[in-house]
């Protein structure tokens, strides 16, 4: 039998909506070589790799390694393939329902947990803060998205910008060469939502990671969160990421942590053929 693999829909309940992302349950960790490959093949935002930390690969232990690739690169931080990879860990009874998962990373350990009382099979996970600061715009990446921001910042990975309203967000027609050539993994463009079930929407660019447009970015909202906390005045917020596909994203400030909620959908069981199980 060869090697299993899902495509998950993240942060969203509906098939073929929100941010897809490839998770592959691994025995045990793989070569580095061999899962850029597979990610290529994916041709998805993120892949996500995922193997027991357990010697023995115990199933139900609950902690495990994580790295997360894209087409072009592997990344420290992503929220979307985290959240596909405990739905199908525990959708597949790799985890027990109810035990929470500790998730390995670049970035650090990531929880995630199952909201067992919350209708629609919320999963909450545990990120680090990333808050801006006030940075200077650099000319290209104005030029880039041809808009003037209200507000610019920058934290370790990506520059954050707030644009009037959301209507600006929605317009933002970026330069994907020029974005390229910035150094920050990516871009955020951000503005109050008009809509009262949201509080913020977003939308995000990394070309430079081999991403044009993210349909929905967890990694993001740490980000984000932190932002609007201070913008708004309240830790707990629901922000909108306003891509083609779009999703929801609730945000939880908690000091240098960030509670990041979301669903999931499964679209695709399959087998790789090419490496053994």
């Amino acid at each position: 039998m060869g090697q299993q693999i899902f495509t998950v829909d993240a942060f969203t309940s509906t098939p073929f909506a929100g941010n897809p992302a490839a998770v592959c349950p691994l025995p045990a960790p793989a070569d580095e070589a061999w899962m850029a490959a597979v990610a290529g093949e994916m041709n998805l935002a993120e892949t996500a790799f995922v193997s027991p930390r357990d010697a023995a690969g115990r199933p139900g232990a609950g902690e495990f390694d994580l790295r997360w690739f894209t087409p072009a690169v592997e990344v420290a931080l992503c929220g979307h393939a985290t959240l596909a990879s405990a739905h199908v860990l525990w959708e597949t009874g790799r985890v027990p329902a109810g035990r929470v998962i500790r998730f390995h990373a670049q970035s650090g350990v990531l929880t995630a947990r199952r909201d067992e009382a919350a209708e629609g099979g919320w999963i909450e996970l545990d990120f680090p803060a990333e808050p801006p600061l006030p940075a200077d715009a650099p000319a290209a990446l104005v030029e880039a998205l041809r808009v003037t921001p209200a507000w610019v910042g920058q934290n370790r990975m990506d520059y954050l910008l707030e644009l009037e309203s959301e209507a600006a967000v929605r317009k933002v027609d970026p330069d994907f060469r020029l974005l390229k050539t910035l150094p920050v993994r990516g871009v955020i463009v951000t503005a109050a939502s008009q809509s009262p079930e949201f509080d913020f929407v977003s939308r995000f660019f990394a070309p430079a990671a081999g991403v044009d447009e993210d349909p929905v970015t967890g990694s993001a909202h740490c980000c984000l969160g932190p932002y609007w906390q201070g913008r708004l005045g309240k830790p707990d917020l629901v922000g909108r990421q306003v891509s083609a596909r779009g999703g929801v994203v609730r945000v939880g400030c908690r000091g240098e942590r960030v509670l990041l909620g979301g669903q999931a959908v499964t679209v695709l069981r399959g087998e790789l053929v090419g490496r053994d199980a």
